[in-house]
């Protein structure tokens, strides 16, 4: 799925492209940064996985895009949205790269998305958030999310437990 992008103050949110795949990787596969992700932080890349990463941008079901600063046009982190097939429910993710911690670019990162699915017609939001992720719940708590369900499930090749809970904003 292809968007224009979306500006916030500080931050525009383009698509992602296949430049962007080693980024988006740094990030997910860092054990510190893709601690509370459900995949495992990998000590080598495979070409294959490499690949699929460089496609995200060419996926139609869901928008992955690249947050970016405005004046620097460093990139900052990725988020992405999932729509149902009515287009009445986002469902929405993001991560930020470490060095841009505390800034509140999570926050505007999903801010933006938020209002571009208001925009686009759509009446609720859903995110997961890991339980133990204590920044990511207070980003989502702050926007107005609320907790509606709960789940445990492993961490893909481990024996690590991980519990989300699911938030919704309705708008």
């Amino acid at each position: 799925m292809k968007i224009e992008r979306i500006e916030t103050e500080r931050l525009y949110l383009r698509g992602f492209t296949k430049e962007d795949a080693r980024f988006a990787i740094g990030i997910w596969n860092d054990p510190e940064m893709g601690e509370y992700l459900p995949d495992p932080a990998m000590e080598e890349i495979a070409p294959e996985y490499l690949k699929e990463i460089e496609e995200l941008g060419e996926n139609e079901e869901c928008c992955y895009l690249i947050s970016e600063a405005k004046e620097s046009g460093q990139r900052i982190g990725t988020c992405s949205f999932i729509p149902d097939s009515d287009g009445l429910v986002y469902d929405i993710a993001y991560c930020v790269h470490k060095n841009y911690w505390r800034c509140g670019y999570a926050t505007e990162m999903a801010r933006g998305m938020i209002e571009y699915a208001r925009r686009s017609g759509a009446k609720k939001i859903t995110v997961a958030v890991n339980k133990e992720n204590e920044a990511s719940n207070a980003v989502v708590r702050k926007l107005g999310f609320r907790v509606v369900g709960e789940r445990t499930y492993p961490k893909k090749g481990t024996q690590k437990l991980f519990s989300d809970y699911k938030y919704e904003l309705m708008l």
